[in-house]
């Protein structure tokens, strides 16, 4: 039993499921993002590392040192798994953090040896880890997942006939294991199977026992049926998890209105949503309502909280019709997937208006590109879209995802615009131009614009040059604020 397995049982015992340790600082415990009290002085580097006991070995401390972090799964006897991830600080010291993991179970096929996920991820050398199973049995999609997960993968990407391919930080990455059956993976009914034939795509969330959940996209390419799965945590991160450059936690405090979470495909948009409306849940009293297609990551409500999930194509036959429903069920905050048509727009800008909290994300590069494919969606109705969003914005939150300068996995960068009564005079009379002037002068309000934000992380070491001119909106402005 390792010595750090004590406070692991403590942080149980108060119904937390994430440990924060420090070198030379106070050890934090946190129940679903939410702290709790744990009244222990901070802890000296010597201590630390009596406490994990070997866990940080030679080759963690060398990964930890010279790619700045290093992720791995740790059993304590009656305790359980957790996800560790230890983290090199610019001071020289270095912070451990401990999430806790739902039971990990694995039954073994008639006449083989028992299993359990591979969880080693990949070789000394990097390569790929080719999916393990056993000599005549197919592969399973729990399997190719948990390797997955291993390898730290965001995305996995397969077509009947080839091999699986991985995303890690960004880089697509073959995963090995032999030619792929998607309906075999999938366990497609014939009507399933059939819609796919016909050109017709399925979405489908579902839990993976011992990798947690994933979003899997089903549709029909030359090859034959592919495969696009977004591999998500176990749980709803908490904000803090997130690592980003800015409080955010303020955004779920608003009585009413509309906050967006902006960004491209694979930026990360779902899961800061999901860290806000986990975050609302737990510092408020409240009745969330969600409408998702698929659901994704998995809420947990405090005490005094609700959570209503909602599938659209399953519990409601689309957006729209899920909102109208929802607006009668008594909700505080309305989570919507995405605003992707005029009649959700009118009906989320609607409920923002009249007394509810509604946050959704939309595909966009700035916060000013966001306002105007909303107005755009309206089609004759600019007007009076431009006079609700005015009235109704509170913020929206534009992310990307970049390489981390030194060492694996990637790094948030946030464009935040707050809507004062400045910009919602903006909004209300058509000047998406002047927008970013507003950015750039509004930090006194919370308001931070792209590049800066990619400056200061180029300041700090976190992202290269390259990469930071590379996702600039505003290439001069990033120079001038380098230069600073």
């Amino acid at each position: 039993m390792a010595r750090i397995d004590s406070l692991l049982s403590i942080v149980i015992a108060q119904g937390a499921n994430e440990l924060r340790l420090g070198s030379d600082r106070e050890p934090r415990m946190l129940a679903s993002g939410a702290p709790k009290r744990l009244s222990l002085p901070a802890t000296p580097e010597p201590t630390l590392r009596e406490l994990l006991d070997g866990l940080l070995d030679e080759a963690r401390e060398t990964a930890m040192r010279s790619m700045g972090r290093v992720d791995f799964p740790y059993e304590a006897p009656t305790l359980g798994w957790f996800q560790v991830t230890a983290t090199r600080r610019g001071d020289g010291g270095f912070d451990v953090v401990f999430l806790r993991r739902p039971a990990v179970r694995a039954e073994a096929p008639p006449g083989t040896a028992a299993s359990r996920p591979v969880l080693a991820g990949a070789d000394s050398s990097g390569q790929s880890v080719p999916v393990q199973v056993a000599d005549g049995e197919p592969q399973t999609l729990s399997q190719i997942v948990a390797v997955a997960v291993a390898l730290r993968a965001s995305d996995l990407h397969a077509s009947d006939g080839g091999e699986a391919m991985v995303r890690i930080d960004g880089a697509l990455k073959p995963l090995g294991g032999g030619p792929i059956d998607v309906a075999s993976l999938l366990r497609l009914g014939a009507a399933q199977q059939e819609r796919i034939a016909d050109g017709h795509s399925l979405d489908i969330g579902m839990d993976v026992e011992g990798a947690g959940r994933v979003r899997v996209h089903v549709f029909r390419t030359s090859a034959g049926a592919s495969i696009a799965v977004r591999l998500l945590p176990e749980a709803a991160p908490s904000l803090g998890s997130l690592h980003l450059p800015l409080a955010l936690d303020d955004l779920v405090h608003f009585s009413h209105g509309l906050v967006l979470v902006g960004g491209a495909s694979g930026s990360g948009k779902s899961t800061t949503l999901a860290a806000l409306a986990q975050e609302a849940l737990h510092r408020r009293s409240i009745v969330l309502t969600t409408l998702e297609d698929p659901i994704e990551y998995t809420l947990s409500p405090s005490g005094a909280s609700i959570v209503r999930r909602r599938q659209v194509g399953r519990d409601v036959p689309d957006f729209a019709t899920g909102l109208r429903d929802a607006l009668r069920e008594d909700p505080d905050v309305l989570l919507l997937g995405e605003m992707r048509d005029p009649a959700t727009i009118n009906l989320a800008l609607t409920a923002a208006e009249t007394g509810h909290l509604v946050l959704s994300s939309i595909h966009c590069r700035s916060a000013a590109s966001a306002v105007e494919r909303i107005v755009d969606a309206s089609g004759s109705r600019e007007a009076q879209i431009r006079g609700q969003l005015a009235e109704s914005l509170r913020a929206i939150v534009v992310q990307r995802l970049l390489p981390r300068a030194h060492g694996r996995g990637r790094i948030p960068v946030l464009e935040v615009l707050r809507v004062t009564h400045a910009v919602g005079s903006l909004i209300r009379e058509g000047k998406p131009e002047q927008i970013a002037t507003a950015l750039q002068s509004g930090k006194r309000d919370g308001m931070l614009p792209l590049e800066r934000c990619l400056a200061d992380r180029v300041h700090a070491g976190d992202i290269g040059l390259d990469e930071a001119r590379s996702a600039a909106n505003d290439p001069a402005s990033l120079e001038m604020y380098l230069a600073k």
